[in-house]
């Protein structure tokens, strides 16, 4: 595997201050005002239709940020299997919010249903048909998962996935929930696993994005049917890791 990307070594300048600031403010005026779009236009759209608008309003964000914080990002690994799956996203960012929706085909979220309750974004994001959780119901959000994952893998839309269930900090993990290991089992899926270095650059609190690229490795699936789920998730948990660690920038 290639070198990992070289982290900046001196101190942020004004300039990426500045640029980042921009970022931020552009991130929640353009999500806002284009949410209320989206959700006018979802009104007449049937599902299959608006997924690429999801894509157009992620796909600027990613540009905004190359041009304003010199964030980029290039894709390595493997292609993504036929039909619709699921895939296990390393979770330390809100980078890869934004970037799984440019990089997959059409898809649904699973995601914590505090996101429905935001003003206007939460409507849309119930137009996209996303699985939200309370992640303190325990086994009744797994088999929330499970259930309406297997109709939205039927309908042609791959399931995505932190099964880390929160952002991690950069270097660290915790054990990957079972919830997506059942259903693609329960489905006949494949589980797609992500790894990404976005965490070093763009980390889960703070303001600041650093400049650099951002490298995604897309690994060979994993097939669930027939497999302990724990001890699936384990080895899909070694793999994305062990690369997560490779990808570390140097400093």
């Amino acid at each position: 595997m290639a070198e990992a990307p070289t982290a900046a070594r001196s101190r942020p300048t004004v300039l990426q201050w500045l640029g980042s600031l921009f970022f931020t403010a552009f991130l929640f005026a353009w999500t806002f005002l284009y949410a209320i779009l989206f959700v006018l236009a979802c009104a007449v759209l049937p599902f299959r239709r608006r997924f690429p608008l999801a894509r157009f309003w992620a796909a600027t964000l990613l540009w905004v940020l190359r041009w304003s914080c010199g964030l980029d990002y290039r894709v390595e690994g493997e292609p993504l299997p036929a039909g619709c799956h699921v895939a296990y996203w390393k979770h330390s960012s809100s980078w890869e919010t934004i970037a799984m929706m440019v990089l997959f085909p059409r898809q649904v979220w699973v995601l914590k249903r505090e996101l429905l309750w935001i003003p206007v974004v939460g409507v849309g994001v119930r137009q996209m048909h996303a699985i939200a959780i309370d992640r303190r119901a325990g086994h009744s959000a797994v088999s929330q998962v499970i259930e309406q994952g297997k109709d939205r893998l039927a309908e042609g839309d791959w399931v995505m996935i932190f099964p880390e269930g929160t952002r991690m900090p950069a270097g660290e993990t915790r054990r990957y929930g079972v919830s997506g290991t059942l259903l693609a089992a329960a489905a006949g899926a494949l589980i797609v696993p992500v790894a990404h270095n976005a965490g070093y650059y763009w980390p889960r609190r703070g303001l600041l994005k650093k400049p650099g690229t951002v490298r995604v490795v897309i690994g060979a699936p994993f097939a669930a049917a027939g497999r302990d789920a724990r001890a699936l998730n384990e080895e899909i948990q070694r793999w994305v890791e062990a690369r997560v660690k490779e990808l570390a920038p140097q400093e």
